[in-house]
């Protein structure tokens, strides 16, 4: 479903209709005789009431921040089934809806970033992963061993993830901190999974290398590789809600709040 195409039919329909019935207005005061203004249509009013609130909705969403729900374990442990996020639609530059083409702006993606785009396999789907490679980098992810430019990224083990809720698994799952470049975050990996071992790879210029957190469970470069500029959506930047299911103890509290890293 693209709500962009949804919000834009909506703006044009509510507005024609205000627009005719004013048109229609002007035209027929002439023939009124009383002084009574007429009674105005119940859907131009509808469309004078929810025309302001679809406009900025649409703004704000195709601008400025869009909320995202995290459906999948691929972004743990730093981001949790349930979780609720907003992003920055302007960090990387503004871009129209529906064509997505790049208006005003030049900021673009740095390593460490976690970032929402559009699934190249299939751009009705947004994903979010973190900015690993950029265009023109050397990559290799052999043996649970990620390198950039041929040097081994730094990791320091960070104990055990435990969360069946979210891994699925009734198994723990080896987590470490990772550093690229000044940034640093949490990853995981199961050592009962092989990894997907990739050889050097080079980024395009105007594409992207992404990873999920959870090495040993996310889809991502590895196996589809490179993300185009103009399927990035913007930069993960806060959680603001978590749902967890009434199964699950309805809402993880702590986690409403937390700046994405």
């Amino acid at each position: 479903m693209d709500l962009s195409l949804i919000f834009i039919t909506a703006l044009i329909v509510t507005g024609a209709i205000i627009l005719l019935h004013k048109i229609l207005t002007v035209f027929g005061r002439s023939d009124r005789l009383s002084g009574e203004a007429p009674k105005m249509p119940r859907i131009v009013e509808y469309s004078r009431s929810f025309f302001p609130i679809i406009l900025i909705v649409f703004i704000l969403r195709s601008f400025v921040v869009e909320p995202f729900r995290i459906p999948s374990g691929s972004m743990l442990p730093n981001l949790h089934i349930g979780d609720f996020i907003l992003v920055n639609k302007y960090t990387y530059g503004i871009r129209l809806p529906i064509s997505h083409t790049k208006v005003a702006g030049e900021g673009s993606p740095k390593r460490g970033d976690v970032m929402v785009f559009r699934y190249p396999v299939d751009p009705k789907l947004n994903f979010i992963k973190r900015v690993i490679g950029l265009p023109g980098d050397k990559l290799s992810y052999v043996d649970k061993r990620l390198a950039i430019n041929g040097v081994v990224v730094s990791t320091e083990a960070d104990g055990m993830f435990d969360s069946q809720e979210n891994t699925g698994h009734a198994y723990p799952l080896d987590q470490f901190v990772e550093m690229i470049g000044d940034e640093h975050h949490r990853v995981i990996t199961d050592r009962f999974r092989n990894s997907r071992n990739l050889e050097q790879v080079i980024v395009p210029e105007g594409h992207y290398f992404v990873m999920g957190d959870n090495r040993d469970h996310s889809n991502d470069s590895r196996y589809w590789r490179f993300v185009p500029e103009d399927h990035i959506v913007g930069r993960a930047f806060v959680i603001w809600f978590n749902w967890k299911g009434m199964d699950n103890g309805w809402v993880e509290w702590s986690r409403i709040g937390n700046s994405i890293e």
